[in-house]
C-alpha cells in the first residue's frame, strides 16, 4: 500500500530543474573585475571618484532596464573651477522643476558666487581700534557648496550608500560631485498624493471631518496642528529590509512612559522581514499574542482620535502608505468606545455605550443561547412562545443547531458578497439577501421564522460594534458558543464566559492589563467604561503610568470661582 501510494505521488510530484537555460544578468558588465557587484553591501561610504559613483549607482538601480531612473551628468563650477558631477532622481516621485532650479542651474550657470577663484574663505571678522581683524581658514568644497551654491532649505550630506540609495527611493535626489567622499540629498519629492477628505469608516457629526491619507508626512503635520507642542516627538524608522517602509514613532516627551516608548521602538527595530505594505501587517508583527485573534492595538483614520491618544499619554505608530494609525496600549473598553463620546454630552455618551455593550453581548451569546434554550431548556421558554416554535418548525428537516449553523454562515455570505462588490451595489445586495433569500427560505421550509429573527438581531448587534477587529473577533467568538450550547447548554456556556473571562484577565497590551481600569482595579471614576463629566477628568489613566498624572486642575471651571 505504501509502495502504489509513494508511486502516485512521485507520478505527480514536480522537481524543479537544478540549472536554467537562461540568463538575467546585465550581460558581462557585473561579471568585469573592475565593475561593481549588485550584491554589494551599500553600508560601504561614497567614493572620492565620481566615474566610480556613477558606475556603482548605474548598477544598483539597473538603469539600463529602469526607465525611470534618471542620471543627469554635468560639469559644476566651484570658485572658478569645473568638476564633474551627476544626480540621480527617480521620475514621477521627484519634482523635476525644483531639480531643475534649485539645483542644476545655481550649479551650472556662472554667477558671482562660483566664479571666485580665492583659496580662502572668511569665516568671520570683527573692528578694533579701526582695524579690520578677518579670520580665515582653507577653502572646503563640501561646506562651500552646501552653503553657497544649493539654494534649497532641506539639504543633507551622506557617505553612506544605503543612506543615499535609500533616500533616492523614497523620491530625494543624490548629488554626486568627483573628488569629495560625500553625497549631497535633497528633498524634492514630487509624487501625486490624495487629498485629505472625510474619514469613512468612522463616521462622527460634531467632531473633525479630516482623515489620514496615504502620505507620511501629510499625517504627522495633521498631528502637529491638533497637538500644536514641542514635546510631540515624531520619530522616523523603516521596516523591511526590501520595501524599507517609513513608520512614524509619534508620542508627547513630558506625558508618555519611557518604557511603553522603549517597548514600541524595541518590537518595530527587531522585525525582521522583507517587507511591509499596510499598517495591518505591523499591527499583526507587534501582537505579542499572535495566536489570539483580540486586537491589542486600537486602528483609527482620524486624526483627532490619534491626537487626543496622545495626549492621554500613548503612543500613535503610523505607516507609510496606509490612511491608518495604530494607538497603543488599548484595552477592550478603548476598543467598545467611539470618537463620538467624547464630543457629546456624558449622559448622551453613557447611553450609547450601554446601548453597545449590549449589543456586544447579544452579537456573542444569543444564538447559543437561543440553541442551548430550545435543546435542553425548554421550561424557561413561555408556553405560547414554545407552541409557536414548535408550529413554525414542523416542517423544517434540519435541527436547531444546524438550521442556526446554516444561517449564520449565509448571513456571512451576504455580508462579505456586500463588501467585496462595487460600493452602488452593495447596499442592494444586503437588501436582496435579507429580504429574497430569507422569505424564500422560509417558504421553502428550509429554515424557521425565528431562527430568520434570532440571526438578523444578531447581525444588527454585531453592526454597533465600533471597531471592526473587535467585531470580527465576536463573529468568530459566536460558533464557539454556539457549539458549547449545543453540546453541554447553559453550563457550556457559563463555562466559556467563565473561561473568556479568565483569557481577558491575563491578556496584556503592551504591559497594559486588557481590561485596565477594572482588573487590576484602579480608580476608575476619569478612565472607566462610562464617562464622568468634562469637569471631572482632572486624571490620565494610571494603568498608562504616565509621567504627568493630572491633566486639569481640580477646579477646571474657574470662571465659576
Amino acid at each position: 500500500m505504501n509502495k502504489l501510494i509513494n508511486s502516485i505521488v512521485n507520478a505527480f510530484k514536480y522537481t524543479p530543474p537544478n540549472k536554467y537555460s537562461f540568463d538575467l544578468s546585465m550581460n558581462n558588465m557585473q561579471n568585469s573585475e573592475n565593475s561593481i557587484s549588485p550584491l554589494e553591501d551599500l553600508s560601504q561610504s561614497v567614493y572620492p571618484s565620481v566615474e566610480v559613483n556613477l558606475e556603482y549607482i548605474k548598477v544598483k538601480f539597473n538603469s539600463l532596464i529602469n526607465s525611470d531612473i534618471k542620471i543627469r551628468e554635468f560639469d559644476l563650477r566651484a570658485r572658478n573651477k569645473l568638476y564633474k558631477a551627476f544626480i540621480v532622481y527617480i521620475d514621477g516621485m521627484s519634482d523635476s522643476k525644483n531639480i531643475s532650479r534649485f539645483i542644476l542651474h545655481p550649479l551650472m550657470l556662472k554667477s558671482r558666487a562660483n566664479t571666485s577663484d580665492t583659496d580662502e574663505e572668511i569665516v568671520s571678522s570683527a573692528i578694533a581700534s579701526n582695524i579690520t581683524v578677518k579670520k580665515v581658514k582653507k577653502f572646503n568644497l563640501v561646506n562651500y557648496i552646501n552653503a553657497c551654491l544649493i539654494p534649497y532649505n532641506d539639504v543633507t550630506q551622506s557617505k553612506s550608500f544605503d543612506k543615499v540609495i535609500s533616500s533616492v527611493t523614497m523620491g530625494n535626489c543624490a548629488l554626486f560631485i568627483d573628488t569629495i567622499d560625500t553625497c549631497f540629498i535633497c528633498d524634492v519629492k514630487g509624487f501625486e498624493k490624495r487629498s485629505i477628505d472625510s474619514p469613512t469608516n468612522e463616521t462622527v457629526i460634531r467632531g473633525s471631518q479630516e482623515a489620514f491619507v496615504e502620505n507620511l508626512r501629510t499625517n504627522t503635520s495633521m498631528l502637529r496642528r491638533i497637538v500644536n507642542n514641542e514635546n510631540l516627538i515624531i520619530e522616523n524608522t523603516t521596516v523591511g529590509a526590501v520595501s524599507k517602509t517609513g513608520c512614524a514613532i509619534c508620542y508627547i516627551k513630558n506625558i508618555t512612559n519611557d518604557d511603553l516608548i522603549a517597548e514600541v521602538k524595541y518590537r518595530i527595530n527587531n522585525l525582521n522581514i522583507d517587507y511591509i505594505i499596510s499598517s495591518g501587517q505591523l499591527e499583526e508583527l507587534i501582537k505579542e499574542h499572535s495566536k489570539n485573534s483580540l486586537p491589542e492595538t486600537l486602528l483609527t483614520e482620524r486624526p483627532d482620535t490619534s491626537a487626543t491618544a496622545l495626549l492621554e499619554g500613548k503612543v500613535v505608530i503610523i505607516v507609510n502608505g496606509t490612511p491608518m494609525a495604530l494607538i497603543v496600549p488599548c484595552s477592550f473598553f478603548d476598543l467598545l468606545a467611539s470618537p463620538e463620546d467624547r464630543n457629546i454630552n456624558s449622559s448622551f455618551a453613557n447611553f450609547l455605550k450601554i446601548i453597545r455593550l449590549i449589543a456586544g453581548i447579544i452579537s456573542v451569546l444569543l444564538p447559543g443561547l437561543y440553541v442551548a434554550i430550545t435543546n435542553f431548556h425548554e421550561e424557561l421558554i413561555p408556553t405560547e412562545l414554545l407552541f409557536s416554535i414548535i408550529s413554525s418548525r414542523q416542517a423544517v428537516p434540519f435541527s436547531v443547531e444546524l438550521e442556526i449553523i446554516l444561517m449564520e454562515i449565509a448571513f456571512e455570505l451576504i455580508h462579505e458578497a456586500g463588501i467585496r462588490v462595487p460600493s452602488p451595489i452593495g447596499s442592494t445586495m444586503g437588501i436582496v439577501g435579507a429580504l429574497v433569500l430569507g422569505d424564500a427560505a422560509v417558504s421553502a421550509s428550509i429554515v424557521s421564522p425565528i431562527s430568520i429573527i434570532i440571526v438578523a438581531i444578531t447581525g444588527l448587534a454585531s453592526f454597533a460594534i465600533p471597531n471592526y477587529s473587535l467585531e470580527f473577533h465576536f463573529r468568530i467568538l459566536r460558533f464557539i458558543f454556539i457549539f458549547l450550547g449545543t453540546v453541554f447548554g447553559f453550563l457550556g456556556i457559563g463555562v466559556g464566559i467563565f473561561l473568556y473571562l479568565g483569557i481577558l484577565s491575563n491578556f496584556s497590551s503592551f504591559g497594559t492589563s486588557y481590561l485596565s481600569p477594572y482588573v487590576p482595579c484602579y480608580d476608575v471614576n476619569d478612565n472607566g467604561y462610562f464617562l464622568v463629566p468634562m469637569w471631572k477628568r482632572e486624571k490620565r489613566e494610571d494603568a498608562l503610568n504616565t509621567k504627568r498624572s493630572n491633566k486639569q486642575a481640580n477646579i477646571s471651571m474657574q470662571w465659576k470661582q
